[in-house]
């Protein structure tokens, strides 16, 4: 609390108000659609709400134990309730709603009314079962009762140093919505995300009504190696070397399983499996192996496209990007090697410069940031010397950050693809290309709108700064905004596409300006900065119009422009029918919850080809190949 007081960007106090605000987010946290706690249990909490930053400086955390206390006891209960529930019959032919905005939802004032509401819930639960493939014929009731058993379980395993993180992290998201807390586990697993490798057995789990189930297989890990798992496998134990106690793990915390997979490289594991077609029980001898997530790193493919005068194909290299990536350690060790997102797409720029591409397009939609070093050197590989990115810190001080490297690694044409959630880090480098007019911005009308840099303070190093300090987690803050070369912050506003194409991902909140106490917008001076002229406004409208022709004839755009409107619609309305045909009818024409989870998956997860080709992507050809026509002769960037 002493280095979120003195550091951070604001300058906010921990008083009354930043105690209100944690004690909010605090519960959003543990019961965000209010259907545990009682309004009476919330009437008590509150009694404590101007008193939490009192305490904290005091070192007491006992008002999280109060809460979550009182927490697992309704879980119980209202456990209990559903099991009484689900001995009933439902009437789906009533016209009746569930409500999905928590805004609208007040806590329940009776058991009565904690009834009814669990009673709606456990309707929708039971119609989205019916169209649930994966039953396989078994029982919804006894589906959803063995669901909410398993999260009572797992919320009765959360343990001092989770809670620890969930309550520190209500209270320093009350200051802005990326200034957390990390606990040792979750420090562990960022610098395994920013290193890109790490020692186990190449897979990806997922828990399911209980039960930890193989959700992908990591291309080259030792578990795809080995040839003896499959998705949807089901691990029920984990025993460690070769003679270790098989430990029963059905029902136990995902990040519990994990930890007991992973260990270092060349040692032994054994896994219960249970397999995804279902039979006995096996036990699978894995040995653990150094895995690099190849899936998180920069990929590059060719695509020939459209004619040239000659009658040639363009030849189009497109390089998806998911993560400004770096291994802070590895650089420390080795400064001359190390994992680097820029040094991966230099490589890719280099191998399409050997094979005579045309046009490179750099993918950003699923790029949520990382490195601001990385932005800063990767930038600087499609612009000679000059500002990429305005910091300023708490004081107003301006510092500018430049590419200092001369010259490029790719002069030719450059388009960047961005979405709703290119954040932060992709956003200083598709504001710098857009500021110095290098290449062309296509997507939803604006990114994510991340425009403040934290920083990563180990706590263990804070505490004890000689020797080995311990683990003890880490402090991610907000110490700094950052500015394009024109001036403007990206903080809440983003970067704006100069040829916008429609997508749902627009209409989601998911943005910066939708989450909690973000930071506000402004400016600062420009910086000394020169034009590159590869995009001029008369170009950007020459494009719009020929994109909109096209998309005015496509059978595809239009489809997606009617999916839009009906889910806005449905996100707008805020409810959902409980009439099984109305339920039905919603869900055959658009079901706004499962676009968004789609959404979602897709951003967390990449697919095995570099880009999907889809219409929309097409569509970002089209205009690129228009943008290449537009340049003439002239395509190659030089300074005006």
């Amino acid at each position: 609390m002493s280095l979120v007081g003195r550091k951070h960007l604001s300058k906010h106090d921990l008083d009354d108000e930043i105690s209100q605000r944690g004690l909010e987010q605090f519960l959003k946290k543990l019961d965000g659609m209010k259907l545990y706690f009682y309004q009476s249990d919330i009437d008590e909490f509150n009694k404590r709400r101007n008193e939490l930053d009192d305490m904290l400086r005091s070192n007491d955390v006992s008002f999280a134990y109060t809460v979550y206390n009182t927490l697992l006891k309704r879980i119980d209960e209202k456990v209990a309730l559903v099991n009484e529930l689900l001995t009933e019959d439902f009437d789906f032919s009533v016209d009746e709603t569930l409500v999905t905005d928590p805004a609208k939802l007040t806590y329940a004032k009776t058991p009565a009314e904690a009834k009814d509401r669990w009673r709606k819930r456990l309707k929708y639960d039971l119609l989205v079962l019916k169209g649930d493939t994966s039953l396989k014929g078994e029982d919804p009731k006894a589906r959803l009762k063995r669901r909410y058993a398993s999260f009572a379980r797992r919320m009765h395993q959360i343990d001092s140093e989770d809670l620890l993180e969930m309550y520190l992290t209500s209270i320093t998201t009350s200051y802005d919505p990326h200034t957390t807390f990390m606990s040792k586990n979750t420090l562990d697993n960022f610098r395994i995300q920013m290193g890109l490798n790490l020692d186990g057995i190449g897979a990806q789990l997922q828990e399911i009504d209980g039960a930890t189930v193989l959700n992908k297989l990591i291309p080259g890990g030792a578990a795809e190696k080995s040839g003896l798992l499959k998705v949807e496998d089901k691990i029920v134990s984990v025993g460690q070397g070769e003679t270790g106690e098989m430990v029963d793990v059905v029902d136990m915390r995902l990040n519990d399983v994990v930890d007991k997979i992973r260990g270092k490289a060349g040692t032994v594991v054994r896994l219960g499996v249970v397999p995804s077609g279902g039979g006995e029980m096996k036990i699978v001898k894995i040995v653990r192996a150094k895995i690099e997530l190849k899936d998180s790193e920069a990929r590059g493919v060719i695509f020939e496209e459209g004619k040239k005068q000659d009658g040639s194909p363009f030849k189009v290299g497109v390089i998806d990007l998911p993560s400004f990536y770096m291994d802070m350690e590895g650089a420390r060790a080795n400064p001359n090697d190390f994992k680097s997102s820029t040094r991966d797409v230099k490589k890719l720029l280099d191998d399409f410069t050997a094979k005579g591409v045309d046009v490179v397009m750099l993918d950003l939609r699923r790029n949520g940031g990382g490195s601001l070093t990385e932005a800063i050197n990767l930038t600087g590989l499609f612009i000679d010397v000059g500002p990429v990115v305005q910091v300023k810190d708490p004081n107003g001080r301006v510092q500018q950050y430049d590419d200092q490297e001369p010259g490029m690694s790719w002069k030719g044409p450059l388009v960047v693809l961005t979405s709703k959630f290119s954040a932060s880090a992709s956003e200083i480098l598709a504001g710098a290309i857009q500021d110095y007019h290098r290449g062309l911005i296509i997507g939803d009308s604006t990114t994510h709108g991340k425009g403040t840099v934290q920083s990563l303070l180990d706590l263990g190093e804070e505490m004890f700064p000689v020797g080995n300090p311990p683990n003890m987690g880490a402090l991610k803050l907000t110490m700094q905004q950052f500015y394009r070369p024109n001036g403007e912050s990206t903080q809440r506003r983003g970067v704006l596409a100069d040829v916008m194409l429609p997508s749902i991902t627009d209409h989601m909140d998911v943005s910066e300006g939708d989450l909690d106490h973000a930071m506000a917008f402004d400016k600062i001076p420009t910086s000394k900065f020169g034009s590159y002229d590869q995009v001029t406004p008369a170009l950007i409208n020459r494009l719009k119009e020929a994109s909109a022709a096209r998309r005015e004839n496509s059978e595809d755009f239009k489809k997606l422009l009617r999916n839009i409107d009906k889910y806005v619609d449905q996100k707008t309305k805020k409810e959902i029918p409980l009439n099984e045909a109305k339920f039905l009818a919603r869900r055959a024409e658009l079901d706004s919850e499962k676009e968004e989870e789609k959404t979602f998956e897709q951003q967390a997860n990449s697919s095995d080809q570099v880009v999907d080709k889809d219409f929309y992507f097409n569509e970002c050809i089209g205009i690129t190949l228009d943008y290449l026509r537009s340049l003439g002769k002239d395509k190659v960037a030089a300074r005006q």
